[in-house]
């Protein structure tokens, strides 16, 4: 039994179980609030709860479905390369859009982490909450924070993100296709943008677009806005 628990195909396989679990769920109640992600994620605490499997066991097949998270990233361009005379036509908005984005992200969970009396170190785990899980964990270790929290931060934010932003969507009375790809993917990466998938090719698009820009400026000025505001935790 050992042998199998720790085999990476057994990891593999109860991701994949629990996350098609999930996909009926939403696809049978078809609300937001049942994302398949979550649901697999709670199906996957219970269950190496219940046998009592020690997580690094289970991590053997679960770094097999790590390894795919940046080709999947990249697989989110061919939506872009279809939709790309619609990024030309708003270039200057999409960009603008972006950096507001990700600049009042940054600046927000720096501003909230000195309001709830976080520690910097975990405040600088949590800078990289809106961008990619592989460059996330990098931008955070060279931060000083911990790259382990700062993957579940991502992944609590791309949850939420996907399920809230349609609702903000319907409240705000927003509709525009450009507007709505730029807010899911800058705030809740790739997760959101699958969602953005699931509105629209161009929704998805640019999300997509917003997912890689945003990591770069991400990388780029998060030290800067922490060297700027890290005297506050001082």
């Amino acid at each position: 039994m050992k042998g199998i628990v720790t085999s990476p195909i057994f990891g593999v396989l109860i991701s994949i179980i629990a996350y098609e679990i999930g996909a009926l769920i939403k696809q049978k109640f078809r609300l937001s609030i049942f994302n398949p992600l979550l649901i697999a994620i709670i199906i996957l605490i219970l269950f190496l709860m219940k046998f009592n499997i020690e997580y690094s066991d289970y991590n053997n097949g679960g770094q097999v479905v790590s390894f795919f998270l940046a080709p999947a990233t990249v697989a989110l361009a061919l939506p872009l390369y279809k939709k790309f005379s619609l990024f030309k036509k708003n270039a200057v908005p999409i960009i603008a859009g972006i950096l507001c984005g990700t600049v009042s992200g940054i600046v927000c969970v720096i501003a909230l982490s000195k309001l709830f009396g976080l520690s910097s170190e975990l405040t600088k785990s949590l800078v990289p909450k809106s961008i990619t899980t592989p460059i996330g964990m990098a931008l955070a270790k060279q931060l000083g924070g911990i790259p382990s929290i700062a993957v579940v931060a991502i992944i609590i934010t791309g949850i939420f993100g996907s399920i809230i932003g349609p609702f903000l969507y319907k409240i705000l009375k927003i509709n525009d296709k450009v507007a709505m790809g730029i807010a899911m993917g800058s705030a809740s990466h790739a997760v959101g943008t699958a969602k953005a998938l699931e509105i629209g090719e161009a929704e998805g698009a640019m999300s997509g677009l917003t997912i890689a820009i945003s990591g770069i400026i991400t990388v780029i000025i998060a030290p800067l806005l922490w060297n700027l505001f890290s005297s506050f935790f001082k």
